[in-house]
């Protein structure tokens, strides 16, 4: 059997996510069976998820400044990016919130660029979910960095219905992007997420200069972790940062690594995050969401400029995928 007729009769037929070595032969498809590759992850998605698009806004309550030295980010206090700590207010994360409500999205997410809360930041989160619940109907998510099974704990009795901490990468290749903590305290921060009954979003970003075997090890860990989202980045180097100077992943790579990833999960929320722009253009973001893809953030992103949420919207109505409403 070739690996499209394995991607057709485990993930599509049985809903049974590939395994690595498995993930690593659809990673090396040639261009010739791209298309048909793409057709077997989207037929996936729709049997095992159905046709809705989940539309999500995000905010960072706190931005820049980080202690960690995550290789990819400007938002790390230890490179000299341009990006400066700022924090915004409850009226401000409101107002973001009914924005992002207006567009049709259904989720919102508040993040900030901290190792972990402390409690003066978990208090402000806390109020503001009360104060976004009140003003609108959204889901609200958070990602604040690592937690202690009691911040977990607090997190969800405050009303966050999921929260976010990605693996960012394969653990094999994890100490090259990151050396101030480890894979492994990610995992547990995950760990706790779900012993509290939050719902688990982990994802990572693709291009940080794994290989191809990697990205495979890296779609089968998530994969173990039965996230009920994982948000796929490409990279987008920032200046300052040492990943500044990386090539953007190729169009071809990057819908190659789409597909791995939904036959690796074929009934997770597989949502295009940061970078999608640059590898993808709109053309590739449509093959995306045509080849595996049925979740999108939308507008901009932390600290770098995305596409306007009403473009996404209409991208969604060109190609007859509807909208996930709450």
């Amino acid at each position: 059997m070739t690996i499209l007729d394995i991607a057709r009769d485990k993930a599509l037929e049985q809903g049974i996510g590939l395994d690595q070595t498995e993930l690593e032969q659809v990673l090396q498809v040639p261009d010739e069976q791209l298309e048909e590759l793409a057709d077997i992850a989207h037929r996936t998605r729709l049997k095992w998820c159905g046709p809705d698009v989940s539309v999500e806004g995000i905010i960072s309550i706190k931005t820049g400044g980080c202690p960690e030295d995550c290789h990819f980010c400007s938002q790390s206090g230890l490179f000299e990016s341009p990006v400066r700590a700022a924090r915004l207010n409850i009226a401000e994360l409101v107002e973001a919130a009914q924005k992002t409500a207006k567009t049709g999205a259904t989720e919102f997410c508040i993040v900030a660029a901290v190792k972990s809360p402390d409690d003066s930041l978990l208090d402000q989160v806390g109020q503001a979910i009360v104060a976004i619940n009140e003003a609108v109907d959204i889901e609200i998510s958070c990602s604040l960095g690592t937690l202690t099974r009691e911040q977990a704990q607090r997190l969800k009795d405050m009303g966050a219905q999921r929260y976010n901490h990605n693996l960012e990468t394969a653990r094999s290749f994890f100490p090259q992007v990151v050396t101030t903590h480890t894979w492994e305290e990610r995992k547990e921060t995950l760990d706790h997420v779900r012993a509290v009954g939050m719902e688990v979003c982990s994802g990572g970003i693709i291009g940080m200069g794994e290989s191809l075997e990697q990205r495979a090890e890296f779609a089968y860990q998530l994969a173990q972790i039965e996230p009920c989202e994982v948000p796929m980045n490409f990279l987008d180097p920032r200046p300052g940062t040492p990943f500044a100077n990386y090539p953007l992943v190729p169009m071809g790579e990057g819908l190659r690594a789409v597909a791995a990833f939904r036959l690796a999960m074929p009934r997770t929320t597989l949502r295009f995050a940061g970078g999608r722009e640059l590898t993808l253009g709109n053309d590739g973001t449509e093959k995306g969401l045509l080849g595996g893809i049925n979740a999108i953030i939308a507008g901009n992103y932390l600290t770098t400029l995305g596409q306007q949420i009403e473009k996404d919207v209409d991208m969604l109505g060109r190609i007859d995928l509807p909208i996930k409403a709450l």
